[in-house]
């Protein structure tokens, strides 16, 4: 006796977001990337189409980081004191696309300049064929310096700019606009704000097939359900019609994943129990399990920090991709 599977039909989709631009389009990416375009809820293939599986970004900085886990360090060896070696390993190591992060100061304790910024785009950009975001300091005031040169610099290659908030996103939307960027629209954790913070965009002339969402997140163990059902919630609203819900939904896992004391540090002098297990087995898993449960619940893209995070992501992804039509 044949078994029917219940399916659930929505009148809604996600809209589709492409970044990068190949010579053709006036670029020099080698690559492109577009997401989103679904029309069903994450990997239910018997009820939707999703023509494009989610993406993984690594997140680069303009100099050495500081503030990373001495793992991260130890993983990317040498490449991570130069921008644009770290983007050339970044690619190699499966990414499919790069987020560069500016300081606030150089690698000499000097404040950033627009043309010090500009310099570590265009050096990244020449070292990868790979689309690019590039986001600013997370200080309003500065980013504006910095992220209008940016843009204009890099014009024609259809960079994500980032981060836009309530507080600055006038700057980035206006630049991003007159160059042919699209943009990054973060929000706290909250359906209302993210919707919000799209109409404001919107309302500039931006149109919605150049805005990623990014509505925050947690790491595992740290609040993650929160920020699930948050996206679970987006992803449901755009299926079922609200165009200001509809954009692609980007989360930085890699980011939460490793300020978590369990990814951060290790050992006995750090006063982690011998019961946790290896400390790199345990970071790294981390900041798989909350890239596969935010994948789960609407990523379009996760932006990670470890090459062997990346790989066994990237497996999940084709895992889930590749299941079987039920239909």
């Amino acid at each position: 006796m044949p078994v029917e599977f219940p399916k659930e039909k929505f009148p809604g989709s996600v809209r589709t977001v492409t970044l990068g631009a190949t010579a053709e389009s006036g670029g020099t990416r080698t690559s492109t990337v577009s997401v989103g375009g679904e029309k069903a809820l994450p990997f239910m293939h018997f009820e939707g189409e999703m023509p494009n599986p989610p993406v993984i970004a690594l997140e680069i900085k303009d100099q050495r980081p500081v503030d990373w886990s001495p793992l991260l360090l130890e993983a990317w060896g040498e490449a991570i004191n130069d921008p644009a070696s770290w983007a050339n390993a970044a690619e190699k190591a499966g990414a499919r696309l790069l987020v560069l992060n500016l300081s606030t100061v150089d690698a000499s304790g000097s404040p950033m300049t627009p043309a010090k910024a500009v310099a570590s785009v265009k050096a990244v950009l020449a070292a990868s064929g790979l689309p690019l975001m590039v986001w600013g300091t997370g200080q309003a005031e500065l980013d504006n310096q910095l992220m209008v040169p940016v843009a204009e610099a890099a014009k024609g290659e259809r960079l994500a700019l980032g981060i836009c908030e309530d507080t600055n996103y006038r700057t980035l939307v206006a630049t991003a606009m007159a160059n042919g960027h699209a943009v990054c629209a973060r929000s706290p954790m909250d359906v209302n704000l993210a919707k919000q913070l799209n109409i404001l965009i919107s309302d500039m002339g931006m149109s919605m097939d150049s805005i990623l969402m990014d509505p925050s997140t947690a790491a595992l163990g740290y609040g993650i359900e929160y920020g699930y059902s948050v996206m679970e919630r987006l992803r449901l609203a755009a299926l079922q019609g609200d165009q200001m819900t509809q954009s692609p939904i980007l989360v930085t896992p890699g980011f939460e994943a490793w300020k978590t004391k369990e990814a951060k540090v290790g050992g006995a002098e750090a006063g982690i129990p011998a019961a946790w297990g290896d400390w790199k087995q345990r970071a790294i898993g981390w900041e798989t399990m909350t890239a596969v449960s935010l994948l789960e619940s609407g990523a379009d893209i996760v932006v990670l920090r470890h090459p062997e995070s990346v790989r066994l992501v990237q497996q999940t992804i084709d895992q889930l991709v590749h299941v079987p039509n039920l239909a």
